[in-house]
């Protein structure tokens, strides 16, 4: 393993890079540039690609595009991009092309704060394109993170066959810090397919996960499209096929809870107050955890990596044991009203900050205050 002192958009493209990323679309925008940057240097080493695209609707068709024929892909945006994108989202939904978006979060709406932080895009990353659709979520806390919980999402995407997103921020964008670099990651490769072309349903019954698309030109035809459509991928409007395909979606994520939950706990044992919190904010939330300590106050961190899936599971087992539950988010309060639906024994606040600037340690601890007076 090394060390190696990266910013936060510099650790996400080498990670994309090692987790097997060949092709990057992508159009720059504020707080996210430097991924295009590094990408535009560091792909063409490795035989990859980088296009930059017209804006941030052709960079995800591009993107789509060359996951069909082969290539893992992977572009990044920050929130006014993101909500260009939801369109090819859902398509990539549809049609289940597995595909990484890199979200940089910064202050909205519209052009917003380009150069300040955010976290108003965790609700976009869920419900942003429209219909019913599985979608993957990772926030990271760290640089480090930033680089192990890319390539941790460009091996979801292959297994699940589907979009999935990093909610990155302007804070974690340009910060520099260590990252540990191992000497080897682990690297998602689905089986390849074994049927002969003529009875390959790229749809069919058990395609739903651990599944790869072959790519054209292999000698595998298939139709992709975003309209509802059945194990063949040609349209249909057949309500019991369509039904049936829909909830094929829902099984993607069906016995994966291994995979599809990931979270960090800290001082929980005995908590009487649970801070939730993802990504940067944790920073100070951790900061405000010794202050309780010193206060004699039993403060908990509950700490989700993965938010799409919502870990309501594992929230749930603090109904009951704790008495309050404060929610950190650097926006108006988005993931409170989530954890509202899971806690009914335990009074929830949320506390918020949606200036542009990171969330304070002090304002962490006024808001325990507040809890509990």
């Amino acid at each position: 393993m090394s060390v190696e002192l990266l910013q936060g958009n510099e650790a996400c493209a080498l990670a994309g890079i090692r987790a097997g990323v060949r092709f990057y679309g992508g159009y720059p925008i504020t707080p996210s540039s430097e991924i295009a940057e590094v990408m535009s240097k560091e792909l063409p080493k490795v035989g990859g690609v980088f296009i930059q695209m017209e804006d941030e609707i052709g960079s995800l068709a591009a993107c789509i595009g060359a996951r069909l024929a082969g290539k893992k892909a992977m572009t990044a945006t920050s929130g006014p991009g993101f909500s260009l994108m939801q369109e090819h989202l859902g398509y990539a939904a549809m049609a289940e092309v597995p595909v990484v978006i890199v979200d940089a979060m910064r202050g909205g709406p519209s052009t917003g704060l380009p150069t300040k932080t955010s976290q108003g895009d965790f609700m976009q990353a869920k419900w942003g394109t429209h219909g019913d659709h599985p979608i993957i979520a990772l926030v990271p806390e760290s640089v480090n993170e930033v680089y192990h919980l890319t390539i941790k999402a460009v091996n979801l995407s292959e297994m699940f066959r589907c979009p999935v997103v990093v909610l990155m921020d302007e804070t974690l964008s340009h910060l520099r810090e260590k990252v540990e670099i191992p000497d080897e990651v682990e690297i998602y490769e689905a089986e390849p397919i074994k049927l002969p072309p003529d009875k390959f349903l790229p749809f069919g019954e058990g395609t739903e996960k651990f599944f790869a698309l072959p790519p054209y030109g292999t000698g595998y035809r298939y139709h992709i499209t975003g309209l509802a459509h059945g194990e063949d991928g040609f349209p249909t409007n057949d309500p019991e096929v369509i039904k049936k395909n829909m909830d094929r979606f829902i099984k993607k994520f069906e016995g994966a809870e291994d995979k599809l939950t990931d979270f960090e706990e800290i001082d929980t044992e005995d908590a009487d107050i649970l801070i939730v919190a993802a990504g940067s904010v944790a920073r100070p939330c951790k900061e405000a955890l010794n202050w309780a300590k010193n206060e004699g106050l039993k403060v908990g961190l509950f700490r989700p990596r993965i938010i799409w899936p919502f870990p309501e599971k594992h929230l749930a087992k603090y109904d009951g044991k704790v008495s309050h539950v404060i929610v950190v988010e650097q926006n108006m309060g988005q993931l409170v009203h989530e954890v509202e639906k899971i806690f009914k024994k335990a009074k929830v606040h949320s506390v918020t900050r949606y200036d542009g600037e990171l969330i304070t340690p002090e304002e962490v601890e006024e808001g325990i205050k507040k809890a509990i007076s």
